[in-house]
């Protein structure tokens, strides 16, 4: 892990320090891009940290503005991007900042940032989770770690008995099960697995999700604001390519109904959970364009071309990673040299690690 961040750096600081960014972006910059956050809040101490990779702090996301506006980028709300990829209006570049999950330091940190500076962001809610019901099963997984020196869990139907003692061990070992987590067959069984898991080594699910996500009152709150667009991003933040048709379709429609009877409006934009090419592809991009919503986003890594006017259910995001919060980068992903060179695929943010959330 260490060795990739290491290498991932390396080629964002070579595309930047080189120029090779300045002269790929005419030829691979496209029109503009959609940045991707989850988590916004002042950095922890704490040694173990395996989801960092989703969480900026305050001053990186007022940096990353700043530059954004000294490069002439229009920042934009979702709704403004839409009309420019329909009416192929490109006459100046353009951004949009999007957070996904409906985290509370949404509200308590990147809000007044972005209502200082007067940009326009979207909000892709889950709608378990402001409901209680939602299973944040990569935290569960980081807390049952962070906290024991030995696991036991069932994997592939037999127990295991896992040593997690000292940082660099329970990363391993975290990684080693998120991975296989996210390779079993279905949704079911990778709750299944973590409820286990949290039900063994005491983490409340429904309190760790009271204590990270919004509840409705403030997500209405952020949405009264007209800098704010609130889009889905299903019920139970569910791995779609993994669940039948009828399961993927009530999740799509049934997250737009609760969000207009908590707020008043139908969402037209989505965010797909994960969003990797394992989690959503061509069925999910069909089935959100049919039940209506206008746009809808993955976490493959790229920028905006003009072409994505005829895949607006398939966009790419640029994911700004923790791990890699230094503002110089954004010039370089913003160029779309990073995805040409491979660079931005590795630097995506996973759970939605495939970054994604």
């Amino acid at each position: 892990m260490i060795a990739k961040t290491t290498i991932v750096r390396t080629g964002l600081e070579t595309l930047y320090f080189s120029g090779a960014h300045k002269l790929m972006r005419p030829l691979v910059g496209g029109v503009g891009a959609i940045l991707m956050l989850h988590h916004v809040r002042p950095p922890r101490s704490d040694a173990f940290q395996p989801n960092r990779q989703l969480e900026v702090t305050p001053d990186y996301l007022a940096r990353v503005i700043a530059r954004l506006r000294r490069m002439q980028v229009d920042l934009i709300s979702l709704d403004e991007m839409h009309r420019r990829l329909v009416e192929r209006d490109f006459s100046r570049r353009f951004a949009c900042l999007t957070f996904d999950d409906g985290y509370r330091d949404n509200k308590e940190w990147a809000y007044p940032i972005l209502k200082a500076a007067r940009v326009p962001f979207g909000l892709y809610i889950a709608t378990s989770f402001p409901e209680r019901l939602g299973k944040l099963w990569w935290l569960v997984l980081e807390a049952v770690i962070t906290r024991n020196d030995r696991i036991a869990l069932v994997m592939d139907g037999e127990e295991r008995h896992i040593a997690c003692v000292g940082v660099d061990t329970k990363r391993a070992v975290f990684e080693q099960l998120y991975w296989w987590l996210r390779g079993l067959r279905s949704e079911a069984d990778v709750l299944e697995v973590v409820r286990d898991l949290a039900a063994r080594y005491g983490v409340d699910t429904a309190a760790l999700c009271g204590e990270l996500c919004m509840d409705w009152s403030e997500i209405a709150e952020m949405a009264r604001d007209p800098l704010a667009t609130i889009g889905a991003h299903t019920v139970n933040h569910v791995m779609l390519a993994k669940s039948p048709e009828a399961v993927v379709r009530a999740e799509l429609t049934r997250s737009r109904t609760v969000l207009e009877a908590a707020l008043g409006s139908a969402p037209v934009h989505f965010a797909y959970p994960f969003g990797d090419r394992t989690t959503a592809g061509p069925r999910e991009f069909a089935i959100a364009a049919e039940v209506g919503y206008k746009t809808a986003v993955t976490t493959r890594p790229g920028v905006l071309f003009a072409e994505h006017a005829g895949h607006l259910t398939a966009l790419p995001r640029i994911s700004l990673n923790g791990t890699y919060q230094d503002e110089r980068f954004i010039s370089v992903l913003m160029s779309g040299a990073a995805t040409a060179c491979g660079t931005a695929s590795a630097a995506s943010t996973p759970p939605e690690r495939d970054l994604g959330a």
